[in-house]
């Protein structure tokens, strides 16, 4: 217990900074309903065990997050789709299915099995990324927001957008709701318009616009998650296989004839054929792709990057460096790297405000987002405690609620390299944090805010009563500068407390290693559908637009294969 504790510690200071943290224990971790499984996805998902060493099919998608499930379900519909992913099902991990379960969703993890993995960037900041089907979208705090307008013009992509808004209302007709406010985010939201003056209030509404707005959620009334792996039940059960705990080991590429190539002095261009993966016991699997299909990489900022590398797609000197053979010289895969920081304070209400996950968020036109939450926190009371009486071993929750911000962007990039040519193993992560001056800037003014709104009358209830009468937050962890119109002092804080939001992307940026329709420069039947594509996120939060994507790219490929006569098999 002692050894699972201190990997839950990091990620649990990184969520709640550490001054009150006293000694966290997992044998209080609130029970969670078993789930069931869902009939339907037992004629389709099986073990990687299960499955055929050698097989073919039309389209090979290598990641069942956020974006590879709607594009496998959507793909499906006319041919024989493998979706392979690391992760096992949600149903058997119930601290999945219910907001309840996120903190201990994101801290209780393992080296190769929990449905979040964690990492460290060399920052020391910690993260995580989704290892099980549904990916980041069964791990995340469930907020819905369509993209900001002017993404779609900056993002590189050649976006039909009729069809993206129809790839949207696709999405939200199965996995997106109407979430029930209640105190904590009802005078969260006043503070957001009364206080910070974030203008007009947009009431419930899944479009990006400045002001302050509902947003969508991926829970239910009842409080069930749903996810991206919830839209596989659109799929044509007769074309598709999910393939689960299953390690890609690389992509199977080979050279066309230069006698195909348009003109005859090109060198011999390679193309994606297949993938090697390898299944719980060790055993490889060659799984191939027929006729005009393709491989397609939805493994996220980290994992299509990483594939890439290891598959000889990359910087040939840097390859040449892991004795990897260079297949196709690629100079920026791994490159453009970002991770949005989040900043924040956090406090222990006085009044009981329950737990609530990102609901209501701030729009500025000042480059920043503002959001808040509220969590439900296990602490272990001292023995000696002259506070709590009981057992020693009585557990105390205690709720913490939280403000943060996120800034748009960011213009701050990193990389990624390997750390080693086991693909199970996590490569070196870099995001460089506030190295730009403009991040900084931003995150001065997105606190400034959150300063605006605790000095609210809208957050007086939530104040602990004081000696000589005086109401003050209980902080945990630091608060805001006393004077927050110093520029050092708010800049100094935003150093101090960055944190990550878990929106990072880029890797295998568009017009650097995709172009404008996701294919890979340079490789013939190869793509990356993820957000390793993007250089900017889209909006205050992603996971909308990542679903939107899936979709999008498999109607568009669709369209493509029957525009050329492609759907015969």
């Amino acid at each position: 217990m002692a050894k699972r504790n201190e990997k839950l510690f990091p990620i649990l200071v990184s969520l709640i900074p550490p001054l009150f943290i006293l000694v966290l224990s997992l044998l209080f971790v609130k029970p969670f309903a078993q789930p069931q499984q869902d009939p339907e996805f037992v004629q389709f998902i099986f073990n990687s065990t299960e499955l055929p060493t050698e097989d073919e099919y039309d389209y090979i998608i290598v990641g069942g997050g956020t974006s590879g499930c709607p594009l496998a379900a959507t793909l499906s519909t006319n041919y024989k789709v493998l979706l392979v992913e690391r992760g096992g099902n949600m149903n058997e991990y119930p601290n999945l299915i219910n907001q309840e379960g996120f903190l201990s969703a994101i801290t209780q993890v393992d080296t190769y099995d929990s449905p979040a993995e964690s990492f460290t960037s060399e920052e020391g900041v910690p993260n995580a990324r989704g290892r099980v089907l549904g990916g980041s979208s069964a791990i995340n705090a469930g907020f819905y927001s369509r993209a900001d307008s002017d993404f779609y013009g900056v993002s590189g992509f050649n976006w039909d957008l009729d069809l993206v808004n129809r790839s949207y209302e696709w999405i939200e007709e199965s996995v997106v709701f109407t979430p029930e406010l209640r105190n904590w985010q009802s005078a969260f939201r006043d503070g957001l318009l009364q206080a910070a003056n974030i203008t007009p209030y947009n009431g419930f509404n899944l479009n990006h616009l400045i002001g302050t707005k509902i947003g969508g959620t991926t829970f239910d009334s009842s409080g069930r998650r749903h996810t991206s792996a919830g839209l596989l039940t659109h799929s044509n059960f007769s074309n598709i296989r999910v393939s689960l705990r299953a390690s890609v080991e690389r992509i199977i590429l080979n050279s066309i004839s230069s006698e195909t190539l348009i003109e005859p002095t090109d060198r011999p261009k390679k193309s994606a054929i297949g993938i090697v993966y390898r299944d719980q016991i060790g055993r490889h699997h060659h799984a191939m792709i027929r006729g005009k299909g393709e491989v397609i990489l939805c493994a996220g900022a980290i994992g299509s990057p990483q594939l890439l590398l290891l598959s000889g797609i990359g910087p040939r000197p840097y390859l040449s460096s892991w004795g990897i053979p260079v297949a196709h010289h690629l100079p920026y895969v791994g490159e453009s790297l970002y991770d949005n920081p989040r900043n924040g304070i956090s406090f222990i209400p006085s009044r009981p405000i329950g737990q609530s996950l990102i609901q209501v968020v701030g729009i500025t036109d000042r480059g920043t987002y503002i959001e808040a939450a509220s969590n439900i926190v296990p602490f272990m009371s001292s023995p000696h405690s002259v506070f709590v009486h009981g057992p020693a071993s009585s557990p105390l929750y205690l709720t913490v609620a939280t403000i943060m911000e996120k800034i748009v962007g960011p213009l701050s990039v990193g990389s990624l390299r390997l750390a080693s040519t086991d693909v199970r193993v996590q490569p070196i992560i870099r995001f460089n944090y506030f190295s730009n001056p403009e991040d900084l800037k931003r995150c001065v003014e997105g606190m400034r805010i959150v300063g605006e709104i605790l000095r609210g009358a809208s957050m007086d209830v939530f104040k602990t009563r004081e000696f000589f009468g005086r109401r003050e937050f209980r902080y945990v962890g630091s608060g805001l500068p006393a004077n927050q119109s110093d520029d050092g002092l708010m800049e100094d804080f935003c150093k101090s407390t960055v944190n990550t939001i878990w929106h990072y992307h880029g890797g295998s940026v568009v017009g650097e290693v995709v172009d404008s329709e996701f294919r890979v420069i340079g490789v013939d039947s190869l793509r990356v559908v993820d957000g390793s594509t993007f250089s900017i996120s889209p909006g205050t939060n992603p996971q909308a637009t990542l679903m939107m994507m899936g979709r999008y790219v498999g109607v568009k490929i669709l369209e493509e294969r029957k525009g050329r006569g492609g759907d015969t098999i």
